[in-house]
């Protein structure tokens, strides 16, 4: 009832609104119809007495002017007529002519406005009056105009009884087939609502109604799981997830395919075998679900000391010093240079990554290279199949190095539960065709029973390829795809980190950390700092990132001297030379603005191109005034979430590119163009400037969101996924195993579990 109401309130504040415009419009249409109607009386008025008129004014014969125009005023609406000279202040006129209406006020009118005749009614004492003016004896030696004053009032009640006619009209109109547009709506819904509440009470629910009624009962226990869910264990956490691999798919270990591996052995100068953390957005983000899930991760060995400290089958236990409860297996797979060349370096990146950002860089495809990508799909496949412990294992395949690998997987584990999440963007169709080989990508990702992206736009692209390349039928009510029988989910999985982060946990505080990067940089200890942590990599906008800082200076020449701006670069790909071209192009870009804004004691860019581990990242995050993510294009950028994470001071601003997947999560953050240098620099300088209370109310609502949606939950929710549509294929199974059951009770096909091959 309170909803009716509001319903009717709004009506009529809609039909207000409406007669107001309404009332707007007729009122212009009557005023345009009124000033033709006296137009038009005007010149045939004239039309009867001009030859007469034009006599007698040639002759000057005042008396004789004055009855012709005491003959015009015989119409009840014309008040009064004078005859003016255009070239002499001579006036003839009726005795009632308005003194506010004499020839040089007229005049006067006339000049200002040249077109005839003029439209704007006049306002007497004894009301509303229309000047309309003719030229009269244009062609004579004297050449005149005739001043017409019509009488308005009868204009003025016509107007009136008119208007409100029309509105009245219009108003029952309105309110009429707005409640009988209300009454049915309320009508069909109830009738429907009703025939559904009885089919869901009774179960003998009519053909039609079995697939609707099958998604909103899978919908409502959804819900209903999931409210149960988070009312019991809270926001995703470690354990949570843990509970849910107990729940859904009985503590099976996961086994995960990535081409980085978590942990690299290499020596030091003194001979040393160190770990490092790859600066990998991949490994910030899986590595923590591994702990929690605990299984095998199985990667590229690229260390220089990896085979010194793993088995025989090139097997460890990671992390290396942590509690048995987060430990998990590390499995490394050995590549030879020339393999390692084509596969990663050629195929991989110089083909599909440069395939799928837009950067504005050519991919690169060779025969050679695809050779050894599908050669190294299928020795990666061989290692899942080898560590799997059961007919049905949960594989997880992460990213574009692997397209080929799920086929792979299926046609030696066909039930086999296998999640592939592509990492970077997916290019839309007519892009994606620039491959030689998309249809053999197509097909070996459609192996997967679940392909996962960051954002739905990937997604569509994903379809939209599939569908223009492969024979196969795409379920768009699903998101789906069905080919020979076998059907792959197409899902939008938001990646993310954990949370609490542990990076941002140990560091130190953020005064401290402020004190202690200034130190290092050797900056003033009220410098102001800006921040970029990347890969090397042309689709980061670093390049766009310095030149924004470079105009940030020129346009504000008060931060010269105290504003720095430091980019955390760790080197990537040199091997490849668009990559080594790109090192070269930003030390250039950092020394030449230096070389202009700097001097011996301040320098402000600091490009640091080296490794940074985990630790040193997380300090500078929290003593940066701002971070900037400038990629160009990307399929998520977990910077910009790991910068939310280390300021629990509720501090800092987030600069984020619009390119950026990030973006369409972190609303809050300053959103910019990259390629956009003076919106860019704008942003940065609006930063440095912001208040306290806005960078609060900023961050506060980006930790919240980075907090509920953590990598735990990304994690959970394709294994949740994926344990259902195994269930569903089982019970598909057994349904196909017992068709005689299916047809005694006369269940439609899709109920059976069969489904017509494309």
């Amino acid at each position: 009832m309170r909803r009716t109401w509001k319903f009717l309130v709004g009506l009529l504040v809609g039909l207000a609104a409406l007669t107001v415009t309404a009332d707007q419009l007729m009122n212009r249409t009557l005023h345009r119809w009124f000033e033709r109607d006296l137009q038009l009386r005007g010149e045939l008025a004239l039309h009867g007495i001009e030859r007469a008129l034009s006599e007698a004014w040639q002759q000057r014969d005042q008396p004789r002017i004055v009855d012709l125009l005491l003959d015009l005023t015989r119409d009840d609406r014309i008040m009064a007529v004078a005859l003016c000279s255009r070239d002499s202040p001579v006036e003839v006129s009726t005795p009632d002519l308005p003194a506010e209406l004499h020839c040089p006020q007229v005049l006067e009118q006339a000049k200002r406005s040249p077109t005839l005749p003029l439209r704007d009614a006049v306002n007497l004492r004894s009301g509303r009056v229309h000047l309309t003016l003719l030229p009269f004896a244009q062609r004579s030696a004297q050449p005149a105009l005739l001043a017409l004053v019509h009488d308005l009032s009868f204009a003025d009640r016509r107007e009136t009884a008119g208007r409100r006619f029309l509105l009245i009209a219009f108003f029952v109109l309105g309110a009429a087939a707005s409640i009988l547009t209300l009454l049915l709506s309320r009508g069909l819904w109830r009738t429907w609502t009703e025939t559904l509440r009885r089919q869901l009470r009774s179960g003998d629910s009519e053909e039609e109604f079995l697939p609707l009624l099958s998604e909103v009962r899978l919908l409502m226990s959804e819900l209903s799981r999931e409210r149960d869910q988070q009312r019991q264990e809270g926001r995703w956490s470690p354990a949570r997830l843990q509970q849910v691999l107990q729940s859904y798919v009985q503590g099976e270990r996961v086994i995960l395919l990535a081409n980085r591996e978590p942990y690299i052995h290499t020596r030091d100068p003194q001979g040393e075998i160190r770990v490092l953390h790859p600066a990998s957005g991949l490994v910030t983000a899986i590595e923590p679900v591994m702990r929690a899930c605990s299984g095998v991760w199985i990667a590229h060995g690229s260390g220089a000391a990896d085979r010194e400290t793993a088995d025989a089958q090139g097997r460890l236990r990671v992390p290396p010093s942590s509690q048995d409860a987060d430990r998990y297996w590390l499995r490394r797979v050995w590549l030879s240079e020339a393999e390692e060349q084509g596969y990663y370096y050629g195929f991989a990146n110089e083909g599909l990554w440069a395939l799928c950002h837009v950067a504005h860089t050519r991919p690169e495809f060779r025969s050679r290279d695809f050779e050894f990508y599908r050669l190294v799909n299928q020795r990666f496949a061989d290692a899942v199949c080898s560590e799997a412990q059961s007919e049905d294992p949960i594989v997880l395949v992460q990213d574009y190095h692997f397209a080929l690998a799920p086929a792979l997987i299926r046609q030696r584990l066909p039930k086999a539960m296998i999640i592939t999440f592509w990492h970077i963007p997916w290019p839309s169709a007519e892009r994606f065709g620039i491959c030689p080989w998309h249809r053999e990508l197509l097909t070996g990702l459609l192996g997967s029973s679940i392909v996962g992206f960051h954002t739905q736009a990937h997604c569509n692209n994903f379809l939209e390829a599939v569908e223009r390349f492969l024979e196969a039928r795409i379920d768009h009510s699903h998101n789906s795809v069905v080919r020979g029988g076998n059907s792959t989910l197409v899902r939008p999985y938001p990646i993310s980190i954990a949370w609490p982060n542990p990076w941002a946990e140990q560091a130190p505080s953020v005064s401290s950390c402020r004190e202690s990067v200034r130190q290092e940089l050797g900056i003033s200890p009220d410098a102001l700092i800006g921040l970029g942590v990347d890969r090397i990599d042309y689709t980061k906008g670093i390049e766009e990132r310095l030149l924004a800082a470079e105009s940030l200076l020129e346009q504000h020449p008060e931060l010269r001297g105290r504003f720095v701006f430091v980019q955390l670069g760790a080197p990537s790909r040199t091997v490849i030379p668009r990559y080594r071209t790109l090192n070269e192009s930003l030390e250039s870009l950092a020394a030449r603005i230096n070389l202009r804004f700097g001097n011996d004691r301040y320098k402000p860019i600091v490009f640091a191109r080296a490794h940074h581990e985990p630790p040193t990242v997380f300090r500078y995050y929290r003593a940066a005034e701002f971070c900037y993510v400038s990629s160009l294009h990307d399929g998520m950028n977990l910077v910009a979430k790991e910068f939310i994470a280390a300021r629990d001071d509720e501090e800092g601003v987030l600069l984020l590119s619009q390119f950026a997947g990030a973006a369409y999560e972190l609303t809050e953050a300053l959103i910019v163009n990259p390629y956009d240098i003076g919106q860019a620099s704008a942003a940065m300088h609006l930063a440095l400037t912001m208040p306290t209370s806005a960078q609060r109310d900023r961050m506060r609502a980006l930790r919240g969101l980075v907090a509920e949606f953590n990598v735990y939950r990304w994690a959970g929710r394709m294994l949740i996924d994926a344990a259902r549509l195994r269930e569903r294929e089982r019970l598909s199974h057994r349904l196909r195993e017992a068709p005689h059951s299916a047809l005694r009770f006369n269940l439609p096909a899709w109920a059976r579990g069969t489904r017509e091959p494309f």
